[in-house]
């Protein structure tokens, strides 16, 4: 597979509070660079400091201690391929007794300093077998035997195709196993571009969310669309994006579309689960203060002469403090929240939006007929999901109400491909499948009650009997027939 680096990435120079890729082999991962932050990576942990300051695309080989060293080019003349090799494999036994080095006797290199390099090259030399195989085969042993010892990592800049690849190797369930060519088509297929005004709706850890961000370029507007219980985006906040990127998102839950599209949406209402949460502080507070006059009167005559107590006056002055501070932060969240509402509200409240892109793990069929409201005509909008079904009921529903047109339900397959000399062919472990994609064209309300008002009137065509027929045809003149 070629190599993720951008030419625009060649110049970047990897900092502090950075979102990185780290490669090795074919399993990537995602992290952010911190002061002294112990990073654990196929079994093995280091720091990432020393990666600092360099360029993004770097290959660095992890040293005793766990810190990062940038591993020298490769030369030409380094190459550990034997120079013997031999016709073919066919008198090669795998007995396990072709390798005379013990697994002690790989941890005593390891501790003695050699690096994995040169282990590779003492497995080859005590191989028994080693200059029998053919040359592909020895290619083979080097790759898999460097994949076991050498600690190599690149550290890569993020990108949609690099996280894409990321969780649907580690985590596919968290993506809905959104394959990456997939998602390519879906910003494809949902005309994502800058300046334009997109409503996403997904579950895929915000994965989609981020692509289409990153497509926009931080020019437009992208409102994300989430169920109850707030936003997910942890995929999007590993692109690592700018402040001005920020700015272009909004939010709305999807429990308020229909108090908007009816009118009647009240931006001053508060959560049910704030309320609910504050009014059990306030149940909690209020029992405190209770229990506590209480206690005041019991002890009341015991303690006539008793003087009071600084330091209990000083820490119910703390704990009143400390409770007007949060309640105060509480109250400028809430206001924030009140805010980012309202701005999300405007934006839908227009019904003019450039596009619409649906991939969760809902039944999509309600949310696509709710938000196709608050689509402009002519404008694409994509559905994703794993399964054929929800998106065969959403085709079928949309035929019959109209308001879309060109309607496609499509599948994506993959293959990859070995290309090597004299050796090109598929390779054996392939994805299954990639899901499925329903897309079409939004066209006006009227347009499309007008044209299903128009086939319905159309009259149904006469059916003409079988002697009708025969006399037309003999009724023509002879030079016709």
């Amino acid at each position: 597979m070629a190599e993720c680096v951008n030419d625009s990435d060649a110049e970047i120079r990897i900092s502090y509070g950075d979102y990185v890729v780290l490669k090795r082999g074919d399993v990537f991962k995602s992290v952010q660079i911190e002061n002294k932050k112990k990073v654990v990576f196929e079994k093995q942990w280091f720091f990432l400091d020393n990666a600092v300051g360099q360029l993004y695309g770097t290959m660095f080989e992890i040293e005793a201690g766990g810190s990062l060293k940038l591993k020298a080019a490769k030369h030409s003349g380094d190459s550990m391929d034997s120079k013997e090799a031999g016709q073919d494999n066919r008198h090669i036994v795998d007995d396990g007794r072709s390798q005379k080095l013990t697994r002690d006797d790989i941890e005593t290199l390891k501790e003695q300093g050699l690096k994995g390099q040169e282990i590779v090259q003492q497995l080859i030399d005590n191989s028994t077998t080693f200059k029998d195989k053919t040359e592909f085969a020895q290619e083979k042993y080097i790759k898999k035997k460097k994949k076991k010892y050498e600690s190599d990592i690149k550290i890569l800049k993020p990108s949609t195709r690099l996280l894409a690849m990321m969780y649907h190797g580690r985590e596919p369930g968290k993506i809905c196993h959104l394959r990456y060519d997939t998602l390519a088509q879906i910003l494809s297929l949902g005309n994502i571009h800058a300046g334009s005004k997109i409503i996403v709706f997904e579950t895929c850890a915000g994965l989609v969310l981020g692509s289409v961000m990153e497509r926009m370029g931080g020019y437009g507007s992208v409102i994300q669309m989430y169920p109850c219980g707030g936003p997910t985006r942890a995929g999007m906040e590993s692109f690592g994006f700018p402040s001005q990127f920020h700015e272009t998102l909004h939010e709305f839950p999807l429990c308020k579309v229909n108090a908007l599209l009816a009118g009647n949406l009240d931006l001053s209402e508060k959560d049910a689960d704030s309320q609910a949460t504050g009014s059990g502080n306030g149940r909690a507070e209020s029992s405190q203060e209770t229990l506590g006059v209480s206690e005041e009167k019991n002890s009341e005559p015991q303690s006539m002469e008793v003087s009071v107590d600084p330091q209990g006056e000083m820490r119910r002055a703390e704990r009143e403090r400390l409770r007007e501070q949060r309640a105060q932060e509480k109250k400028v969240k809430m206001e924030e929240k009140r805010k980012r509402l309202a701005s999300a509200a405007a934006l839908l409240e227009g019904r003019n939006a450039d596009g619409l892109v649906i991939a969760s793990r809902f039944q999509p069929c309600a949310v696509l007929m709710g938000l196709l409201k608050f689509v402009a005509p002519s404008r694409p909008f994509v559905v994703y999901c794993q399964y054929r079904e929800p998106l065969i009921e959403c085709y079928t529903k949309l035929r019959e109400q109209g308001g879309a047109i060109s309607l496609r339900l499509t599948d994506s397959w993959l293959r990859h491909y070995q290309v090597l000399p004299n050796r090109t062919r598929p390779v054996l472990l392939m994805s299954g499948g990639g899901g499925y994609l329903l897309s079409g064209t939004t066209v006006a309300a009227d347009a499309a009650k007008a044209r299903n008002q128009h086939k319905s009137e159309e009259p149904v065509a006469k059916r003409l009997k079988l002697e009708e027929i025969s006399s037309s045809y003999t009724a023509l003149p002879r030079q016709l027939v």
